[in-house]
C-alpha cells in the first residue's frame, strides 16, 4: 500500500507537469503567432488560426509527454526525490522559453521553424554561429528574457505540484487494491496512447509532424510544429536522407535514371560513367586566358526584377547585363539553400542530395568522375579557389584540394584583415586576386564572397550606400517585416555588388581575353517581404560575361542551376569531341529544369518539389499565359529532378558501378 499510495500521488502530479508544458507551449505558439501576425496570408482566414492552435495542441501532447515521462519513470516509479520533478518542469521551461525566443530571428531569416538549417549548423563553424547570433540575432537579451520567463514558469510549477492531491481510496481488500492498480495501469496506458498519436488512439488519425499542416495557410502550418517537435523533424529529415529517403531518390531506379540523363537512352552498360559522358560540339569563344566563376554570398535574383529598381541596390550587375558581351539568364536555382552545398555543387559536380559531400570519406579517396577540377586542367588551365573566410571552415579547402583543385586561398593566405567572424572583406579578397593574377597561368578560379552574411557589421555610410533612401524606398513595398533592418542587410548585397562589378570591370581591362561568371550561392535568408515568390525566395542571377559573349551566345533565359555551370564552359570553350562528364547537360542544350533542394524553375513556372505549389515565373509574358500547362511543367521536372537526385546519391554512396555490390 506504501508503494501505491506514493505512486498515485506521483501519477497526479506528474499529470500537473504534463499539463503544464502543454499549455506554455500552446501559449507560446499563441504569442509567436500573434507578433508574427504579419506572415500570415491575406486571404487566410481566421478559423485556420484556431485550426492552426488546436492541431498544435494535439501536437504538443507528444511533446509535453516526453518531458512528463522522464518525471514519471525516475520519480513516481523509482521514486526518486520528488524535487526532481520540479527540476525537469524548470530545466523544460527554460529549453522551451529559449527556443520560443530564437524562433523570431529563425523565422525571419528561413521563413520556416526549426529545420534542415540546423543540423548543417553542427557541422559548420560553430563558435562563428555563436559569434553571429550574438552580434546580429540578440542571442543575449533573448536569453536574458528567457531566464526570466523561466523563473516566472518556476514559480508556477513550484506552487502547481505543491497543492495537495487526492487522497488513495479506501481499499480494505486485496481484491480492491488489486482492481484498483489495474484500472490505474490502463488508465495509463491508455492516457499514454492518446498522447503518443496526438489526441488519437490509432496512427491513422492521429496527428504528427509529416501531417499536421492542416491549413492552407505556410506560416501557420509551421507555427503547429512546437519547438520540440521542429526539431525532431529536422532529425528525422537528416536520418531519412542519410539512409537514401530522400524525395526524387529511387535506389531501385539507378539503371533508369542514368538513361534519362544519358545523352544515349540506349545504354545498358554496369557502370555509369558512358552514360554520363557528353561531347563537346566545338569551341564557340577563343580560349580565354582566365576564366572566373563568382559565387555571391547571397546573391538573390529579386532586387534585380523591374518591381524593385526604386532599391538601386543591383545597379553594378545590371549595368554588366546591359553590356553587348553579356548574356544573362533569369531562369536559374542555385543548387541549395547553403554555401557549402554551393561549393560543393560546383567543385564535385553533383546536385544537392542533402548529404554533406565533404564529409564523406569517399570524397578523400578518389576523384568524383564529374569534379570540374580535372576537366578544365585537362584543357589546360590551371584551378584555383578563393574564399574571403577561413580555409578550413567546413572543409572546404580540404574537400577542394582532394577533388583535383591546384591552390586554394583563404583570408589569412592573402594577409587580408579579418573584417566579421567569418572572414574579410569582399573588396580585399579580389584586390588580392586581382594583384595575384599577374603570376598565374591560364585560370579557372571560383571565387566566393563573404560580406554579404550576418552579422551585418560593415560601414555603410563609409562605402557610400544612402541607408535612409533605401529606407524610404522600402517603405513602399508591401509586408516588409522589418524596414531598417532589411535597409541594412540590402545595404550589404549593394556593397556586394558594387565590388563584384568593379571586379570585372578591372581584371577584364586587365585580361580582356577573360570570361566572367556570375551567380549566387544562394538566395535564402533575405526576401523582399513576409510573402515572396518562390521565384523571389529561391533564384539567383546567371551572367556570362567577357571575351567573345553576346546576347545570343545561349538561347534566352536558358534554364539552369549551379550544375549547369561547368558543362555549359566546356562547350563554350573545348574543342569538338573533347569528352567530359556531368549529370547536368549545359545551357546550349538545357532539359528545361533548374533545381535544388526545396524548388525548381521551368520556363515558364517555379514550383516547390515536396508540395503541387507552383506559380507563373514574373517575367512569363501575358500572352503565353495560355499555352502554361502546370500538370505537364511539374511532370516534366519531377522526372528530371529524380533522375538526377538518383545518380548523384548513387555515385556519393556507391560509386560508378551499378551492379549487386558496390565499387568504385
Amino acid at each position: 500500500m506504501k508503494f501505491l499510495n506514493r505512486f498515485f500521488d506521483g501519477v497526479q502530479r506528474d499529470a500537473r507537469l504534463f499539463l503544464f508544458v502543454l499549455i506554455l507551449l500552446e501559449i507560446y505558439r499563441g504569442l509567436f503567432i500573434f507578433f508574427m501576425s504579419n506572415y500570415i496570408g491575406e486571404a487566410t482566414e481566421t478559423s485556420q488560426i484556431f485550426s492552426a492552435m488546436f492541431a498544435g495542441l494535439r501536437l504538443s501532447l507528444k511533446t509535453a509527454g516526453a518531458v512528463t515521462l522522464i518525471s514519471f519513470v525516475f520519480v513516481t516509479i523509482v521514486g526518486l526525490k520528488s524535487r526532481l520533478r520540479l527540476l525537469i518542469g524548470i530545466i523544460a521551461a527554460f529549453v522551451f522559453s529559449l527556443l520560443f525566443m530564437l524562433r523570431f530571428p529563425y523565422y525571419r531569416a528561413f521563413q520556416s521553424t526549426f529545420g534542415m538549417e540546423v543540423v548543417e549548423g553542427f557541422n559548420d563553424d560553430i563558435w562563428s554561429i555563436i559569434v553571429t547570433m550574438f552580434q546580429e540575432y540578440g542571442i543575449a537579451w533573448r536569453l536574458i528574457v528567457a531566464i526570466i520567463l523561466m523563473i516566472l514558469c518556476a514559480a508556477v510549477l513550484s506552487r502547481l505540484l505543491m497543492i495537495k492531491t487526492f487522497p488513495l481510496p479506501a481499499l480494505d481488500s486485496k481484491k480492491k487494491i488489486a482492481g484498483f492498480s489495474a484500472a490505474l495501469v490502463v488508465g495509463i496506458f491508455l492516457f499514454g496512447l492518446f498522447v503518443r498519436f496526438g489526441g488519437s488512439f490509432t496512427y491513422a488519425s492521429g496527428i504528427n509532424w509529416e501531417n499536421a499542416g492542416v491549413t492552407t495557410d505556410d506560416f501557420l502550418n509551421e507555427c503547429i510544429l512546437d519547438d520540440a517537435q521542429a526539431l525532431y523533424r529536422a532529425r528525422a529529415m537528416a536520418k531519412r536522407m542519410e539512409a537514401g529517403e530522400i524525395f526524387g531518390v529511387d535506389k531501385n531506379k539507378i539503371l533508369e535514371s542514368a538513361q534519362i540523363i544519358a545523352v544515349n537512352h540506349e545504354l545498358t552498360e554496369k557502370n555509369l560513367a558512358p552514360y554520363l559522358e557528353r561531347k563537346a560540339a566545338g569551341e564557340k569563344i577563343p580560349k580565354p586566358k582566365h576564366i572566373f566563376i563568382i559565387l555571391g554570398e547571397t546573391f538573390m535574383q529579386w532586387p534585380m526584377l523591374g518591381k524593385y529598381d526604386e532599391l538601386l541596390i543591383a545597379e553594378g550587375i545590371k549595368s554588366l547585363i546591359a553590356e553587348d558581351k553579356c548574356y544573362y539568364s533569369r531562369n536559374f536555382m542555385p543548387n541549395g539553400d547553403f554555401t557549402s552545398t554551393a561549393i560543393t555543387g560546383l567543385v564535385t559536380g553533383l546536385p544537392d542530395v542533402n548529404i554533406k559531400v565533404n564529409y564523406q570519406s569517399r570524397t578523400y579517396d578518389k576523384l568524383y568522375i564529374t569534379a570540374m577540377a580535372p576537366m578544365f586542367r585537362e584543357l589546360g588551365y590551371k584551378v584555383d579557389f578563393w574564399y574571403g573566410g577561413m580555409p578550413t571552415w567546413d572543409s572546404i579547402a580540404k574537400m577542394s584540394l582532394a577533388q583535383g583543385f591546384d591552390s586554394f586561398y583563404g583570408y589569412p593566405d592573402f594577409n587580408a584583415p579579418k573584417q566579421t567572424t567569418w572572414g574579410t572583406k569582399d573588396e580585399n579578397l579580389f584586390n588580392a586576386l586581382l594583384a595575384h593574377l599577374d603570376e598565374e597561368p591560364p585560370t579557372v578560379h571560383l571565387i566566393m564572397t563573404t560580406t554579404n552574411h550576418p552579422p551585418y557589421n560593415l560601414d555603410l555610410a563609409a562605402e557610400g550606400y544612402d541607408v535612409n533612401a533605401v529606407t524610404e524606398a522600402l517603405k513602399k513595398i508591401p509586408n516588409v517585416d522589418d524596414v531598417n533592418q532589411l535597409a541594412i542587410e540590402l545595404g550589404h548585397y549593394w556593397y556586394m555588388d558594387e565590388v563584384i562589378t568593379n571586379f570585372v570591370r578591372a581584371a577584364s581591362g586587365k585580361f580582356p581575353e577573360s570570361i566572367f561568371v556570375i551567380t549566387g550561392d544562394h538566395a535564402v535568408r533575405c526576401d523582399p517581404s513576409t510573402h515572396p515568390t518562390i521565384f523571389e525566395h529561391q533564384s539567383v542571377p546567371f551572367v556570362l560575361y567577357g571575351a567573345g559573349i553576346n546576347k545570343e551566345i545561349l538561347p534566352p533565359d536558358a534554364v539552369g542551376d549551379h550544375i549547369s555551370i561547368v558543362p555549359t564552359l566546356i562547350e563554350l570553350i573545348a574543342p569538338k569531341d573533347f569528352a567530359y562528364y556531368s549529370i547536368a547537360p549545359s545551357l546550349f542544350n538545357s532539359d528545361g529544369v533548374g533545381f535544388n533542394n526545396a524548388a525548381f524553375v521551368t520556363a515558364k513556372v517555379a514550383g516547390q518539389i515536396g508540395s503541387d505549389v507552383m506559380e507563373l515565373l514574373p517575367h512569363v509574358a501575358s500572352n503565353e499565359l495560355n499555352d502554361v500547362n502546370l500538370t505537364e511543367e511539374r511532370t516534366h521536372a519531377i522526372e528530371i529532378i529524380s533522375a538526377m537526385r538518383t545518380v548523384a546519391w548513387w555515385i556519393i554512396i556507391n560509386g560508378l558501378f551499378m551492379g549487386d555490390e558496390p565499387t568504385n
